[in-house]
């Protein structure tokens, strides 16, 4: 690889990986791995363009590129010199030295891009994806249709895309960067063609062997450089990052731990919050399982919040992570109180019988009617009463007098067949 005065590869490689000592938490420990990455890669001049094109840059509609437009070692350039054509807020080069030197150091940052290691290969779908600084690799690299990628670091970190062929980007997709880092340390080196659909909202600088293709709205938040062909816009913004790190700046990152702590008691029925910390760099997320009923964490911050349901002692599992592993994770232990608003079951009533009403005994006109002893067992019985043994007397009785009143009224009309006799 040549080099010269304007050539400064920098290397962006692994410089150090070390393991941080075990951290001793309240429900066990957590390792913490370190990674340093030396960064960003040197674009040389090529860093003040927005476009540069080999053979051609081809405009469509109101674009705007704030930076310098250019290409070689080709002539053309059409669509821009104001409405409604684009324009340009930085230098036009066409054909010029200016424009030949960026081409050539355009060449050595792809060629620094496509020789490092990455720490993850194989990908193809981007979408729905969380990375953490590094450099990541595929045969293809793409985004799907209204999907979302996010970068997470801090100031200086560095992420690197190598496609061995072509770079999609669907449309309506959206690259997100947090944690302070910005799109001066992403980079795309892509082995043919690149594309970024309509009104995606791209960040990064493509480094393209081939074509880069901007659809209509797409924006981007870097540099769209061409190696050897052309590139093409249709009514897009293209911003040149600014203010970048310079060459040979680190970029650390280190994994999660957490920082141990005891919760304080909650209520039933009453708000409750409280807060695990955890540390490292990229800035941890949060997860958690086994939560008390009513309690959720909150997975930026940490807060463990809500409204407890029901009293008792649960054991839970949060875990932070931050991409660069391994992940940390401590239990927590919280109780809750009975509130006073907590419903507590009533015990459940004995049944009491009802007693029966006493029934009379039949008696014969003229009588007076006999109260019958209340059955039942254990009743109020009048003084000098038998205990109910089992038989009710009532129906003897009543048979025993039917028959009495019988003989009585046989024996009057005998006595009277007598007397006629005599």
């Amino acid at each position: 690889m040549a080099t010269s005065r304007f050539l400064r590869p920098t290397l962006i490689a692994v410089t150090g990986i070390g393991l941080a000592a075990a951290m001793a938490l309240a429900s066990g420990s957590a390792a913490s791995a370190a990674t340093v990455i030396s960064g960003p890669v040197d674009l040389g001049t090529a860093a003040t363009y927005g476009v540069l094109g080999a053979s051609a840059v081809t405009n469509t509609g109101p674009t705007v590129v704030n930076g310098d437009l250019g290409v070689s070692p080709e002539s053309s350039i059409t669509g821009f010199g104001g409405a409604p054509n684009g324009r340009v807020t930085g230098t036009t080069h066409q054909t010029d030295a200016e424009a030949a030197q960026a081409q050539l150091d355009t060449t050595t940052a792809y060629n620094v891009a496509a020789s490092l290691s990455p720490k993850r290969t194989g990908l193809t779908e981007l979408n729905g994806l969380s990375l953490s600084p590094g450099v990541y690799s595929g045969p293809t690299l793409q985004l799907a249709n209204n999907g979302a990628l996010t970068l997470a670091g801090s100031a200086d970190s560095v992420w690197v895309f190598q496609a061995a062929s072509t770079l999609t980007v669907g449309s309506g997709t959206r690259i997100t960067i947090t944690g302070g880092a910005s799109s001066c340390n992403v980079f795309w080196q892509v082995g043919s063609s690149a594309t970024i659909g309509t009104k995606a909202r791209f960040q990064g600088t493509v480094l393209a062997n081939q074509s880069i293709t901007a659809t209509t709205g797409a924006t981007v938040a870097g540099r769209l450089l061409a190696n050897n062909a052309a590139v093409t816009l249709d009514s897009n913004v293209i911003t040149a990052s600014k203010g970048c790190p310079a060459p040979g700046s680190t970029s650390e990152t280190t994994g999660p731990t957490i920082t141990p702590g005891t919760p304080g008691d909650g209520t039933a029925g009453q708000p409750y919050s409280y807060t695990v910390t955890a540390t490292g760099t990229p800035t941890p997320t949060y997860s958690a399982a086994g939560l008390p009923t009513g309690l959720t964490i909150n997975g930026t911050t940490g807060v463990i919040s809500g409204t407890p349901t029901t009293p008792g002692t649960t054991t839970a599992t949060v875990t932070a992570s931050n991409g660069t592993g391994p992940d940390a994770t401590t239990t927590v232990s919280i109780t809750v109180q009975p509130g006073a608003g907590t419903v507590t079951p009533a015990p459940t009533a004995t049944p009491t019988a009802t007693p029966t009403a006493p029934a009379t005994t039949p008696t014969t006109p003229g009588t007076t009617p006999t109260p019958t002893p209340a059955a039942g067992r254990g009743g109020n019985r009048p003084t000098g009463e038998l205990a109910f043994t089992g038989t009710d007397p009532t129906l003897p009785l009543g048979i025993a007098g039917a028959l009495l009143a019988g003989g009585i009224a046989l024996a009057v009309v005998t006595h009277r067949r007598r007397a006629r006799r005599v």
